[in-house]
């Protein structure tokens, strides 16, 4: 299960927009590592190109060494939530999850286990287009887990989720990365990533800023909180910025 996904010197241009920039980091197994940044510094294209899904103009992006094109039976190697509402509204949960079960020569067996993993047993033979955002990240999650895999990647986890769920989701990253595995999250949300996530990858315009413990993070930016450290090593990396108070009205 020692997995690694290593990105290394991504560059990635749509049109006249830079979306990565030489954009370079590995990611371990055995800890969550959050990945963060503001609204298009490159996070989403980072994932995207490490799964195959846009080819960079330069750079490599390797799961335990090999491209993801490359890997047989993709996802027993790396499982990845990118969009909650990629599903067919009309199958329900379970019926998503046995058709990508199959691609993959994965049995029904494996698909109740991981149901039952993410909590979803009660609303598995609905619709998944009657799911709350909340549920279709636990399906998604559940789809990510089908192959068992020891890399996950895992984009805005948190979004939808209820208290309970915000709870579970923070217990459930932190035991993937106890048994072992490499986990990369991309999320907004600073207070928990701080409580779960050991090390932090904070990009900005398609580069990285830091690579990092939490805890090396913030001795070093003075800051009692992430949010605090990451405002203050992104307020040069932000495309849009609003006024300060009052100043609109002048």
């Amino acid at each position: 299960m020692e997995t690694t996904i290593e990105v290394a010197r991504l560059r990635k241009r749509y049109g006249r927009t830079l979306a990565l920039d030489g954009m370079t980091f590995t990611v371990s197994p055995g800890q969550v590592t959050g990945f963060i940044g503001p609204n298009g510094a490159g996070k989403s294209t980072t994932m995207r190109v490490v799964l195959g899904l846009d080819k960079p103009d330069e750079g490599t992006a390797l799961i335990s060494g090999r491209p993801y094109v490359s890997l047989q039976d993709p996802l027993t190697h790396v499982g990845a939530l990118l969009d909650a509402g990629a599903l067919q509204p009309s199958r329900t949960g379970r019926n998503h999850l046995l058709w990508l079960a199959h691609s993959q020569g994965i049995g029904a067996r494996r698909v109740d286990k991981v149901i039952a993993l993410v909590g979803l047993g009660k609303a598995a033979r609905r619709k998944a287009g009657g799911y709350s955002l909340g549920m279709r990240q636990r399906l998604g999650i559940a789809a990510a887990l089908l192959g068992d895999p020891p890399a996950l990647m895992l984009d805005e986890p948190f979004n939808g989720m209820d208290p309970e769920g915000i709870v579970w989701m923070r217990g459930f990253l932190a035991a993937l990365a106890g048994e072992g595995r490499t986990v990369l999250v991309s999320s907004h949300l600073m207070s928990e990533l701080q409580d779960t996530a050991g090390r932090v990858v904070i990009v900005g315009r398609g580069k990285v800023i830091a690579d990092t413990s939490v805890a090396d993070l913030l001795a070093s930016t003075h800051q009692a909180t992430l949010e605090g450290a990451y405002m203050k090593l992104t307020r040069d990396a932000v495309e849009y910025r609003a006024e300060p108070s009052g100043q609109a009205e002048r």
